[in-house]
């Protein structure tokens, strides 16, 4: 196993990670060639492609703070836009135009076009600002170029590798199975709990933490008023004032608007609960270090980070800050959203019961291998990907002039290729508005779908970092919750997704969990 390089009894490690209470290094990474340019002489120009004309500079940025549309509802003016322009339009909204794709084809255009360095625009463009104001690391999401090669070459072995994330598998566990109990101790005497979005955050949270830390927060026992709690509404409320600001007159990037001042104290906040677990966890090992006693694996999400000559400290704090609150804002709404169909659904819960009796008998260990075998889990997973998005889109910065659907779009223009207005078009899948994981089975009718359509965790290079550590931990929740549970959904209302940056639940979810005998 990859981890047990990072024995106690390596004297270069002590050097790796001690010089990171003094000066870190930083390496330079050789340029690596530009993408390939399409070119089309007959192709027509980046002011003919189609879309709403609004206002000079501020674009349609009145659409969304007067009316027809809100913010919330940001995905479902894309629509209307799609309907009204076609498979290609583009929107500028308080300064930021942006083109948008609604074909898979032309995805694949775009996808092709690549190098080894594509390069994005942040999600938050408001946390690039954070950082770059509070000079720390710019993280993957918000780098391009060199420097995200850097970051991303030094942590993909770890992070993208079925193998090495499978290391942490029985961390996860311990946490869900902890969780179950917690579910069994809050239900009410309907067995329903409650707001159970909090409750996932909470598991999502305690799970990072003891992927990265090797630490228990005790999350899930916390009180409102705990700094749990209180990290936990930071994140939201960063993507909360993100979204108001991204659909506001940019005037915070010029003076502290109070709007702008209230998210650098939720930054500010969340960023000090997480930096104190990191300088815990160094401090830890580096104390087991200078006596020798460093197990073989132990603390091995932060060996790696803290070993790797690539990364100065605060590169390490930035990856492992990620990763342990990415979660809040991306597990946490997709499994509910996943708990959600399967409720809504009960005979393909069952035949997911039986899947689960079959391969993970309840008394005996659950194990990577076991979650391997479970080929209808797999499918149920993304067939909810299908009804529940992360989000809108897949975006890019066009690295070169390129030509898509007919039309030339320059050099550094935002490209957002909106598939989450594609999954469910009879045009692309049979039968769209039913939940079919068999579809995605062998001999499914998936079988031939494009294969730029579904892309939950991005594509290529600029794949999300986190997706094996994501998946593994849906996985495990959802195997163990079904071996003990039959799902229900206890509110009369059909829940769907609102816009906030990402996508998250647009009611309150209510689960009701019984026992299984």
């Amino acid at each position: 196993m990859m981890l047990s390089k990072f024995s106690s009894s390596s004297s270069a490690q002590l050097v790796k990670i001690s010089r990171f209470f003094g000066k870190g290094v930083n390496l330079q990474v050789p340029s690596l060639s530009c993408a390939t340019v399409i070119q089309d002489s007959s192709a027509k120009g980046f002011d003919d492609i189609p879309g709403p004309k609004g206002l000079p500079l501020l674009g349609t940025v009145l659409d969304y703070r007067f009316g027809p549309y809100k913010p919330s509802n940001y995905h479902k003016a894309l629509l209307d836009r799609h309907k009204q322009y076609g498979k290609i339009f583009k929107e500028t909204i308080a300064g930021h135009t942006v083109v948008h794709l609604f074909d898979p084809e032309f995805f694949r255009i775009m996808f092709q076009s690549e190098d080894r360095m594509p390069h994005v625009s942040p999600l938050l463009e408001t946390v690039q600002m954070y950082r770059k104001k509070r000079n720390l690391s710019p993280g993957l999401g918000n780098s391009n170029g060199e420097e995200w090669y850097r970051l991303r070459s030094a942590v993909q072995q770890l992070m993208m590798r079925p193998r090495e994330v499978a290391a942490f598998f029985h961390l996860a566990e311990g946490v869900a199975t902890d969780f179950l109990e917690r579910i069994r101790r809050i239900r009410d005497d309907n067995q329903e709990v409650g707001d159970f979005l909090n409750e996932v955050k909470k598991w999502t949270l305690e799970s990072s933490a003891m992927t990265c830390f090797e630490t228990r927060l005790g999350a899930m026992e916390c009180l409102p008023d705990s700094d749990i709690q209180k990290t936990i509404d930071a994140n939201a409320a960063i993507f909360e004032l993100s979204t108001k600001l991204y659909f506001s007159l940019p005037l915070f990037k010029y003076f502290p608007t109070p709007s702008w001042q209230k998210l650098l104290n939720k930054e500010d906040f969340f960023y000090s609960k997480g930096k104190e677990l990191i300088d815990a966890t160094t401090k830890t090992i580096q104390g087991l270090m200078d006596k020798g006693e460093l197990k073989d694996g132990q603390y091995g999400f932060m060996t790696y980070l803290l070993t790797r000559e690539e990364f100065e400290y605060k590169d390490a704090v930035i990856i492992a800050l990620s990763l342990f609150g990415d979660g809040l804002s991306t597990t946490s709404p997709t499994t509910v959203g996943q708990l959600y169909c399967l409720a809504m659904n009960p005979e393909k819960q069952e035949r997911l019961y039986e899947e689960v009796c079959r391969e993970a008998p309840k008394g005996e260990p659950l194990t990577s291998e076991r979650i391997n075998r479970m080929s209808y889990l797999k499918a149920c997973v993304k067939e909810g990907f299908r009804f529940f998005p992360i989000g809108p889109d897949v975006a890019r910065e066009a690295k070169k002039d390129i030509v898509i659907a007919g039309y030339t779009i320059p050099e550094g223009t935002r490209i957002e290729m909106n598939n989450f207005g594609l999954l469910r078009s009879s045009e692309y899948f049979n039968d769209p508005d039913d939940y079919l994981p068999e579809r995605w089975l062998r001999g499914g009718s998936a079988h031939n779908i494009h294969p730029y359509l579904l892309t939950p965790f991005g594509h290529g290079p600029r794949m999300c970092a986190g997706r094996r550590f994501a998946e593994q931990e849906m996985y495990i929740l959802i195997t163990k919750l079904i071996q003990n549970f039959k799902i229900q959904w206890n509110s009369q209302e059909i829940m769907s997704q609102k816009f906030n940056m990402l996508f998250v639940p647009d009611i309150t979810a209510r689960f009701g969990f019984l026992n299984r005998e």
